[in-house]
């Protein structure tokens, strides 16, 4: 392991349970990991079903928002 990567989980093991989780699942997606191998809880499988269903409906966050994003984050 690299010396960034174990400062990188040094600073991850500080942070609440449910941070780690979504960095932990971050980095098996980028690892090439299999969703399916992923657990879920229901609330986030709910909260992904929704957002399908929106998508669907052709409900979208209008660009104008998604650019004032970009710019108050630095992107």
């Amino acid at each position: 392991m690299t010396k960034l990567l174990e400062q990188a989980i040094a600073k991850v093991r500080e942070l609440p349970d449910e941070d780690q989780d979504a960095l932990a699942i971050a980095m098996l997606s980028m690892a090439g990991a299999d969703a399916a191998s992923i657990p879920l809880d229901d609330e986030t499988r709910a909260a992904i079903r929704e957002g399908l269903e929106q998508a669907r409906r052709g409900e979208f966050v209008p660009d104008e928002e998604i650019k004032a994003l970009w710019k108050r984050n630095g992107l």
